[in-house]
């Protein structure tokens, strides 16, 4: 009798400790979402039922202040180039090696933190940039020659690069139907960066040189610095390394914010055991829509800084053909005793780049009926045509007025296209190589940023028709290049893995 009631008491001991190791499992089910039916969801189907709200208002503004520091790092090279090549006495190429210093910074650091966000995470990569950047920058307001000057900014570009990957880590954020909407308003943000350091120009290099310049442009990135900890790591990128309660806390956070719910169920991805891989870019899935798309960002970035640097060089060495010429616009670069090394911007040349800096906004709202009745193919093609006609156009011989115009519509387009690539590139990788896919793309652009200083710097001063027909014939080429792209990604959900 005694024996049986101890082998009953040991059962019933057995009996709830098994209940109590099945607990746990229960109760973080039911932290999932409450559910026990055995219902599950993706990311996507989260993201997608949370829908727009205050958390994507807040990472919008963050992340796209990130283009505020990218665009005031790369339009610095023209604001500056006029008094470097001053107080150094630079040749041509040496003022247009400057910018290819810093693409080639971006170059070789796109690719190594494309992979690194792909493998340890995109927040880290974008974060690590900022800092990487705000630093070098302030240092070359301290370089005392043009050898470290070069050198530095090469560093800049460097942690630019991993800035550039804040692209991605929004777009995971965004549910797919705000995507064409709201990417493309982030333009008001480099346009801001854009204005903001040639405004700084105007204001600060006349008194106090170029080196305050530089040092006060440094002040948005430290800001930004500590706005960072309000944004959490990509779900996607987390499911894909297998970490799926950081995804689901990471969701409820933004559901909470959002005051929405996640669907029913528990969160069920599998992880993706080659992340970060270049086979899967090059793989029969995405072999043709890679090597079309890094072309279409080498042309991208070739037309956007030509269009830039031609503008600033064409005002500086005033080789503009105006009828309406102002007495400063009739000095020209060559004096008959040999190079003039410091022709500085005039008042009327920083109000030009102003108005031409506000060209890429203005076209946002076209920017969006584009993507979202076209799509983002066709988009690519309508807007490098044109472009190319713009640039031929810069030829002709107007007024001041006329010229504004032409260069406010020019950099209305190639912006655009710069951001359409942005967009297609972003949806059309899978989470399992989408930031190394970005990186290789922008290392690409970068081939292009480095080659258009030489073309708009060195050559605009032989020939103008020369150093603008380049540009122009590239567009064209991308333009039909594009037909052969095989996916369109217009409302599209973004894909996991290949």
């Amino acid at each position: 009798m005694a024996d049986g009631m101890k082998t009953e008491l040991v059962s019933a001991i057995h009996l709830q400790e098994v209940e109590l190791q099945d607990e746990p499992a229960d109760k973080e089910q039911g932290s999932n979402n409450n559910n026990n039916s055995g219902e599950t969801f993706t990311v996507e189907e989260a993201v997608e039922k949370i829908g727009f709200g205050r958390f994507h208002i807040l990472l919008f503004v963050i992340m796209g202040s990130t283009n505020i520091v990218e665009a005031m790092e790369i339009m610095l090279l023209a604001v500056v180039s006029p008094e470097i090549r001053c107080e150094w006495r630079l040749d041509d190429w040496q003022v247009a090696l400057v910018s290819t210093m810093v693409f080639l910074g971006f170059m070789v650091c796109g690719v190594l933190g494309g992979y690194i966000a792909d493998r340890y995470g995109r927040w880290k990569v974008v974060f690590a940039g900022f800092v990487w950047s705000a630093y070098f920058s302030l240092l070359t307001s301290f370089a005392p020659s043009y050898g470290w000057f070069i050198f530095l900014r090469s560093m800049v570009g460097c942690g630019v690069a991993g800035v550039s990957q804040g692209f991605v880590l929004k777009t995971e954020f965004i549910p797919a139907k705000y995507r064409a909407y709201l990417l493309p308003l982030a333009t008001i943000f480099w346009m801001t960066g854009s204005m903001l350091i040639i405004i700084l120009g105007m204001l600060v290099v006349p008194p106090l040189g170029w080196r305050w310049m530089i040092r006060l442009s440094v002040t948005p990135s430290i800001i930004l610095i500590f706005l960072f900890k309000f944004i959490p790591e990509s779900a996607r990128y987390n499911v894909s390394a297998g970490n799926i309660q950081a995804a689901i806390e990471t969701l409820q956070k933004i559901a909470k914010m959002n005051r929405a719910s996640l669907p029913e169920g528990r969160l069920v991805e599998p992880p993706v055991s080659q992340r970060g891989s270049w086979r899967i870019l090059l793989g029969s899935s995405f072999r043709r829509t890679s090597l079309l798309l890094w072309y279409s960002w080498f042309v991208a970035s070739f037309a956007y800084y030509g269009s830039v640097l031609s503008s600033s060089e064409l005002l500086e060495k005033n080789l503009l053909c105006v009828m309406d010429a102002e007495r400063e616009h009739q000095v020209k670069h060559h004096h008959e005793d040999g190079l003039c090394y410091c022709i500085p911007f005039a008042f009327s040349d920083y109000q030009t780049l102003l108005i031409s800096c506000l060209g890429e906004v203005a076209l946002v709202p076209l920017n969006i009926c584009l993507l979202n009745v076209l799509g983002r193919k066709m988009s690519l093609t309508v807007l490098q045509l044109v472009a190319a006609i713009l640039f031929m156009m810069l030829n002709i011989c107007t007024t001041m007025f006329g010229f504004t115009v032409l260069l406010f519509l020019l950099r209305s387009l190639v912006s655009m296209n710069f951001n359409v690539v942005y967009i297609y590139t972003a949806e059309v990788y899978p989470t399992a190589a989408r930031s190394l896919g970005m990186g290789f793309c922008t290392s690409f652009s970068r081939i292009g940023g480095m080659i258009a200083p030489f073309i708009a710097q060195v050559l605009m001063s032989q020939s103008v028709i020369s150093a603008l027909s380049p540009f122009a014939v590239a567009c064209v080429v991308c333009a039909l290049g594009n037909f052969l792209l095989p996916i369109e990604t217009k409302g599209r959900a973004l894909l996991q893995n290949s």
